[in-house]
């Protein structure tokens, strides 16, 4: 066996030894992160949906609930459940009667059926840890195979230590799984093109089917796929673009079986979890559900696709499609940055990415981001044909590269701006490209192989004492964004870095699932309890039940009840919605609901980062 470490190679068993103790160090302490954070937080807002949906899916093979996600991150949360004599009601009107009852469900199965929340929820996130963890794995391997394992280490560390991945890693959400299909879809596609068998075409397919049941959002490979299948021809330089629109279409066959391998996936999987889904009752939902759906057409062939038995796994499955459309197009209520709005900014991303990526990450990127361009200006001669010499000899960093551009691209036009866990999975690609050019500059390139052992040792001068600063800077860095990490444990959701206004501060920009998604209904109850408080009033945001956690101390309360006396508390989700202005056209905060009663008053302390408490003496 042999390493490669730089331009060195090391050969024997211990290099490969090491090289598999640190990403196995660094995923051991990423799973610890997320396990301790995890333990600490209530139920987030959509784990109320998710886990109940993901039970129902497992236990009864019915797919009533949550259609607007796929099946296989909620049903992979939902077995372990399997094992704890759950009792799941089946005779409320949350399930028997109301179309896709999730909600109400999720909140009479999590407590007040007689089960123990805590240990529901426990049990539902444990998979969604170790499906982060294999993320990282896959991330690993797929990365040191391509550009060895420097790199991927390297990509690795930022993956482990990226506060967005350690806060959504463990939570039952669809955002870990979109990042493992995309991860999973660009990879057996690259490879499908390399060495287009009809092995690796199944394999693509496959993949591609697992991605499409991991979150609707892997629907974007579609045309990602598109355009790189084009563009792997279009950068033959030694052929004709004769020859090459040849190739293109010899391999648009096996390209068309691989979308088919797909559906067949979809479809078996969507069928097996609605095994006892009555069609008519399928029928009557989606009618419902899609009723005010812009597009009739779409929304009669989906009713078509319903009402044929062996159509209706597809008919579910393009439901959940429409539902995602149906509400990006409508926009979330959300604060951004002083203003609420439905209608969604194109700077909100960007400005979201910057705001919760480590400082030490930012300045990592920029400084690869400009030794990449003033290497490709270095290395590849001008005219129109630099391009494509770069991506013919970089074709799975182009690949990569297109995936974030398209991807940020389309989200960018989105109003759907509650969280940037939305642009996630492009976050494993991001880290690549940089750390690719970050072991480079590090290195250095270009240097031939020593002739002599006076070459030897001048090439040793030149890539590692010369590089000594570069070497100090990165390190310097790292450290930097290991110790952030640390600091913001275990309130990972909340992160925002310095120039967000830190954990303590970054509700100021934005809440949500960037801050504020409920999770610290615990810790309020923690808060309550050591400070000997007898009554709490409490406005809540999230998954959590505050009657179960707080008991008979809790008092429920809203804006327009009044000025609350006594022990008050406070979502930050829901206070910054209430006090900030609307933009126009979103009408305006009613002045009953704005929480005029509040202004002057300062919080005496919180509930984790992101529930404020006051006291407000009558």
């Amino acid at each position: 066996m042999h390493t490669v470490v730089g331009h060195l190679v090391y050969t024997g068993p211990m290099a490969e030894k090491i090289y598999w103790k640190i990403p196995a160090l660094l995923l051991f302490i990423m799973f610890c992160l997320m396990l301790g954070a995890s333990l600490g937080d209530s139920a987030i807002q959509d784990e109320l949906a998710h886990i109940p949906a993901g039970y129902a899916y497992v236990k009864f093979l019915d797919y009533r609930l949550n259609p607007e996600h796929p099946p296989l991150v909620k049903a992979i949360a939902g077995l372990p459940l399997l094992f704890l004599h759950l009792n799941f009601p089946t005779d409320i009107k949350s399930w028997t009667t109301d179309v896709n009852g999730q909600w109400d469900q999720g909140g009479a199965f999590l407590y007040n059926a007689g089960n123990n929340p805590d240990q529901i929820i426990f049990w539902a996130r444990l998979p969604m840890l170790l499906l982060t963890i294999f993320v990282g794995i896959l991330f690993y391997l797929w990365t040191s195979r391509r550009f060895g394992r420097t790199v991927a280490t390297l990509s690795l560390f930022l993956f482990v230590f990226s506060p967005t991945f350690l806060a959504h890693g463990h939570y039952v959400t669809t955002d870990i799984g979109a990042t493992l299909g995309f991860l999973i879809g660009l990879w057996s596609f690259i490879n499908f093109l390399e060495n287009p068998s009809w092995k690796n075409t199944a394999i693509a397919g496959l993949c591609f089917g697992i991605a499409e049941l991991l979150k609707f959002s892997t629907f974007l490979l579609i045309p990602i796929y598109i355009v790189i299948y084009l563009m792997h021809f279009t950068v033959l330089m030694d052929h004709s673009w004769k020859e090459r629109a040849l190739l293109a279409a010899r391999g648009v066959s096996k390209f068309v079986a691989m979308g088919i391998i797909g559906v067949v996936v979809i479809s078996l999987v969507y069928g097996f979890f609605m095994l006892h889904y009555p069609s008519a009752l399928q029928m009557r939902d989606s009618k419902f559900l899609l009723s005010s759906f812009g597009n009739r057409t779409l929304v009669n062939i989906q009713h078509t696709l319903a009402s044929h038995a062996l159509t209706r796994p597809l008919a579910h499955y393009f439901l959940g499609v429409l539902m995602v459309i149906q509400r990006a197009a409508g926009g979330n209520t959300a604060y951004f940055l002083g203003q609420v709005s439905n209608a969604g900014s194109r700077s909100y991303f960007p400005i979201m990415y910057l705001m919760k990526e480590s400082l030490g990450f930012l300045i990592l990127a920029v400084v690869g981001l400009m030794y990449g361009i003033i290497k490709i200006c270095r290395k590849y001669p001008w005219g129109w044909k630099r391009l494509g010499y770069w991506v013919k000899n970089n074709f799975a960093v182009f690949a990569a590269g297109f995936t974030v551009f398209f991807y940020w691209a389309y989200s960018l036009k989105s109003p759907l701006n509650i969280g940037v866990r939305h642009v996630l999975p492009t976050f494993p690609f991001i880290y690549l490209l940089v750390s690719r050019q970050i072991v480079s500059w590090m290195h250095g390139d270009g240097y031939r192989a020593p002739g002599g052992l006076f070459e030897f040792f001048r090439l040793i001068y030149k890539k590692y004492i010369l590089a000594i600063p570069r070497y100090s800077i990165v390190f310097l860095l790292l450290a930097f964004i290991v110790f952030n990490v640390v600091r913001s444990y275990p309130y990972f959701l909340s992160y925002f870095n310095a120039l967000g206004g830190g954990t303590d501060y970054g509700y100021r920009i934005a809440v949500d699932s960037n801050y504020d998604w409920g999770q610290d209904l615990k810790r309020l109850a923690d808060y309550v309890q050591s400070n000997n408080i007898e009554s709490i009033s409490l406005d809540y945001f999230g998954g959590g039940a505050p009657a179960y956690y707080l008991g008979g101390k809790f008092k429920p309360w809203w804006s327009a009840r009044g000025p609350a006396h006594g022990y008050f508390a406070i979502s930050l989700t829901l206070l910054e919605g209430s006090v900030n202005p609307a933009t126009p056209p979103f009408p305006q905060t009613k002045l009953e609901d704005s929480y005029s009663w509040l202004r002057g008053h300062e919080p005496i302390g919180r509930g984790g980062k992101s529930i404020f408490i006051y006291y407000l003496p009558k």
